[in-house]
Parts: structure tokens; sequence; C-alpha cells
């Protein structure tokens, strides 16, 4: 409509001075508008343009101050200072002799059986995790379990397992066994033994621990395997001792330690406690834990004489 228009108001002027005339004056009134059209356009965009910039600014703003927190605290960690090296003496001694026939009988015929009685118990991966093979300051380390340690639930097994099901974002409030061991013997899998369970916090064995992340001193979790016995009912209280662990229990656990011993080749005396390796001094388990009951067992399927042959 409007083309046809400007058409006839063209060509009913005759005079092709007057035609030309016109033609120049639409070309010129349609540059300036153009030229405004842009400019408003610029000026509406403006607005947007400065809310993108001033979202950039605030995500490098962001980003460096995540970097200088990660700065500062691999600084900090640097600073530490290697564990020092507490010595233990382990309760089990060396034994070839002396071993309990009824009692020999008995673990074998539950050590043929033992694959066949562990049950396993799927948990939250944000409670376990895989073993470093590089710790933070990127020297290479050695992930293969070398030391077992000992604790208990202080409550029912049922209670750790809850805990070890829900998801726990904080680092500090992750926690996992790689085994539990129930009142009544039974053996509950909990964590894999090839990936690393957090059983412990700040810790060490023999003056070693492991650095893998520069918020927490070290651990002894990326070389550790943790075993825990239910608490018996007279235990859940807080007190310094309770009535100590069922037969069951000490039963299964020797069956337990036997088979990480043979597959990871860990020696008795790197079989220790919780209450041992914690080097902030707040644990105190496994309480009432009698030893003589674990050397018993161990002797008898020969996990105690050098041979290690069941059959002496």
């Amino acid at each position: 409509m409007v083309s046809d228009y400007l058409t006839t108001l063209i060509m009913s002027n005759r005079s092709k001075s007057k035609r030309l005339l016109i033609v120049l004056m639409l070309t010129l009134s349609g540059f300036i508008i153009f030229i405004w059209h842009t400019k408003q356009n610029s000026h509406d965009d403006q607005p947007k343009s400065n809310q993108n910039l001033q979202s950039h600014l605030e995500r490098l703003e962001q980003f460096s101050k995540e970097y200088n927190q990660k700065s500062n605290d691999l600084r900090s960690t640097t600073q530490q200072k290697p564990p020092r090296a507490i010595s233990w003496s382990s309760p089990l001694s060396k034994q070839c002799s002396d071993i309990d026939q009824r009692l020999k009988k008995n673990l074998n015929r539950r050590q043929k059986l033992l694959a066949t009685e562990r049950n396993n118990e799927a948990i939250d991966s944000s409670n376990y995790g895989k073993r470093y093979r590089w710790d933070i300051y990127g020297r290479r380390i050695d992930p293969t379990p070398s030391v077992v340690i000992l604790h208990e639930t202080t409550d029912s097994y049922h209670s750790a397992l809850y805990t070890f099901k829900d998801y726990h974002h904080k680092d500090e409030d992750q926690a996992s066994y790689h085994t539990l061991i129930t009142l009544d013997g039974r053996i509950i899998d909990v964590v894999d033994p090839i990936n690393r369970a957090y059983g412990a916090g700040n810790s060490a064995f023999l003056g070693e621990w492991v650095v893998t992340n520069p918020r927490f001193n070290g651990s002894v979790n990326n070389f550790a395997l943790h075993v825990s016995l239910e608490t018996p009912w007279d235990g859940r209280n807080g007190y310094l001792n309770h009535s100590g662990y069922s037969d069951n229990q000490y039963d299964s656990l020797a069956l337990v330690l036997a088979d990480w011993m043979d597959r990871f080749n860990i020696p008795p005396e790197n079989i220790t406690t919780h209450q041992h390796v914690d080097l902030a001094g707040e644990r105190s388990d496994p309480r009432s834990f009698d030893w003589s009951n674990l050397q018993r067992r161990l002797a008898a399927i020969g996990y105690l004489c050098l041979s290690r042959n069941p059959s002496d």
C-alpha cells in the first residue's frame, strides 16, 4: 500500500527534477529513521549489557575467592608436621602349640562356609570412596591395606547402618566401616576392602598417615581396614567399660581377620585399635576388648604361627 502510494506520488510529478528531489527526500528520511531506530535499540540494550557485565564480574570475584581459599588451605596443610610415631606393642603373640582343638574344628568348618555366611549391605556413596594413589603433595602412595583397625559401634548395629545409609554432604560427617559384626556373630560387609572406608579421622599408625584433603589432617583410612563389633546393651551408655563381646563375635572376628590377612598379607602385629591410632585422644574403642579371646581363635586356625598351616 505505502509503496503504491509513493510510486503514484513520484510519477504524478512530470518534471524529472521534481521526481529526483522527492526520491532524495524519501531516501534521506529513511536514513534518518534508520539511525534513530539504531540508537533507540542501543539505548534499550544498555541495561541488559550492564547486567551481563555485572554478572561476569560477580563470577570472577567468586572464582577468585574460591581460588584464594583453596590456596590458603593447601598452604596450611603443607605446614603440617608428620605425626609423632607412637609405638604399638601387639597383644597378639606367636603360638603354634596348645591349640584348642574343639575351637579349631568349629572355626575351620565355618571358614569353609564363610563366603555364604557373609551379608552385604549397600550404603550411601558419600560415606566411602576409592583409595588414593597420590597424596595432595603429588607423592605416590601405596593404597594396599596394611593395617586393621578394631572398633565398636557404641550403639546397635542398626543405628550404624542407618548412619551409613544417609547422605552426608559435609566431609566431617561421613563415616563407615568395612565390616560390622553383630552380637550374635553375623558378619555384615558394608564397604568393599578395595575401597576406602571412613572409619578414623585424624589418625596415624607407627607415624604413618596419608593427607588426601587439604582441609583436614591426615588419617590411616587410605591404607586401613575397619571392622566394628556391635556394642552390648550395657555399653550403650558412654561408660568406660561394659560386659564385653560374645563368643560368636570373637569367632566371626577371627574369621574376618584371617581372610584379610590372607588377601593383603597383613601380619598379626598390624591389628590395632581405634583408640591407639586416634591422634585427638577422643576414642576409646573397642572398650572391654579381650585380646586373649582373639589370640585363642587366631592360633586355632593357624594365623599366629609363622608357618600359618592350620593342619599343624
